[in-house]
């Protein structure tokens, strides 16, 4: 790329984030760890969702040593809500082998910092830039979608080969003395300028350098081939009160979907299933008055949806383990679905 070309793109872009940028909680620290939390929390969850979750975060654990050792459930608890919970598993394991390993302080090389676990290129990058003003490449969705208008770069971006072409990129055009202010300028213009549909290029500021707005095809890109067939899942949920007024629960194995969650009894609905007889059978009740359909809903995952219909009901038991008061259970991790029966409930 041409030096006058870097240089003016540079300038524009470090100059509008300076001028324009939001007024988010976690830009008010150089604190590597408390960004690290940020960039994990801000994957694939809306800034809007975030800044509570950030806030509360930060004051249970305001540093590395007191997250490294926090209780699972506790740690759940607190991220309850923003869902893809081994973000916040892998956090944790990260953060204590920074604890154990580098004393408490966040590697500031991307050999070290990379081997954290939970820490891939993008956030090593962000928080090597954004923490310690490296100038390294963090290359997300938003950034390849105004450098693949900008260059007019036209390999399909859901091809995970395609991100080396933009991680080179950012690594020729960053501003090695304003690393912070250009990464998250690019990130930035992506979140509220160069959108996935309707760009605003007339408000870009650096509509000048951008080949795609030249062409006309600014919206054409990027490119991006269509993910596979969301996969379909029928539950019916039993939300099962016994004489004392407390409800039956259960835990999530700890491996895979949503692990380690509390949940109340889920059936898959499969052809010739008969939900009620096998949820008595597996769970050693007696049915003594159904209320029927309280709350139907679906819940999308990335990959697959729940289609849910939650009963309620009376039961009798031998004993009462697993039965939870409303009182603990408002202390146990559940995850949105299961909240969402639980207002209904409540």
């Amino acid at each position: 790329m041409e030096y006058e070309f870097k240089e003016q793109f540079r300038h524009a872009l470090v100059q509008w984030f300076q001028r324009e940028k939001r007024d988010l909680p976690w830009r008010h620290t150089k604190d590597p760890y408390q960004i690290w939390v940020s960039e994990v929390m801000l994957q694939q969850t809306r800034v809007d969702t975030v800044i509570p979750y950030y806030v509360r975060f930060m004051d249970k654990f305001p540093t590395a040593e007191s997250l490294a050792y926090a209780p699972e459930e506790e740690l759940l608890k607190m991220w309850e809500g923003l869902g893809y919970y081994s973000r916040v598993r892998n956090l944790q394991a990260g953060v204590r082998e920074v604890v154990e390993t580098y004393n408490g302080t966040v590697p500031n090389n991307r050999v070290d910092i990379s081997k954290l676990k939970g820490v891939g290129p993008y956030t090593a990058g962000a928080i090597l830039s954004i923490a310690y003003g490296k100038p390294e490449h963090a290359v997300d969705g938003n950034v390849m979608r105004v450098l693949s208008r900008v260059l007019l770069i036209k390999e399909d971006i859901a091809l995970p080969k395609t991100k080396k072409v933009f991680e080179e990129a950012v690594t020729e055009l960053i501003d090695p003395n304003n690393a912070s202010s250009f990464n998250q300028g690019l990130m930035e213009l992506g979140a509220l300028i160069c959108t996935p549909t309707s760009p605003k290029c007339l408000l870009c500021p650096v509509r000048d350098y951008c080949r795609a707005f030249e062409e006309g095809d600014a919206a054409q890109l990027p490119i991006k081939t269509k993910k596979v067939k969301m996969k379909n899942l029928v539950y019916k949920v039993f939300i099962a009160r016994n004489k004392n007024g407390h409800y039956l629960l259960e835990k999530r194995s700890a491996q895979g979907l949503l692990a380690g969650m509390w949940q109340f009894p889920m059936i898959e609905l499969k052809k010739d299933a008969k939900p009620l007889e096998q949820f008595s059978n597996q769970y050693n009740v007696t049915i003594t008055k159904e209320y029927g359909p309280i709350i139907s809903f679906k819940h999308v995952f990335s990959h697959l949806t729940w289609h849910i219909e939650a009963e309620l009901m009376e039961v009798q038991t031998i004993d009462d383990d697993g039965f939870f008061s409303k009182e603990q259970i408002a202390r146990l991790p559940m995850p949105v679905p299961m909240l969402k029966i639980w207002d209904e409930i409540k």
